[in-house]
């Protein structure tokens, strides 16, 4: 489901996906297209860590990111990203 509306939500969320992982480039952005598979690997292919501890990294910021309304309430936050 996170994937669906990471596609979704994909040019707005480009900027904030470069504040996180600014080695990647507007290139591989533009490839990703909101795939979390191909997220996780250029992060992976750019920082050479851990493929596990990317993954953590990712699903952490997917759940800031991708909040519904409902879970922006309960993370503190009026408005999901």
């Amino acid at each position: 489901m996170n994937e669906n509306i990471l596609q979704g939500r994909w040019n707005q969320l480009k900027g904030q996906v470069r504040k996180t992982w600014g080695k990647l480039t507007n290139d591989d952005l533009d490839m990703i297209q909101g795939d979390i598979e191909s997220l996780i690997g250029k992060i992976e292919e750019r920082y050479g860590r851990s493929r596990e501890e990317i993954e953590a990294e990712v699903d952490d910021w997917l759940e800031v990111h991708l909040l519904t309304p409902e879970s922006a309430k309960l993370h503190g936050t009026e408005e999901p990203y």
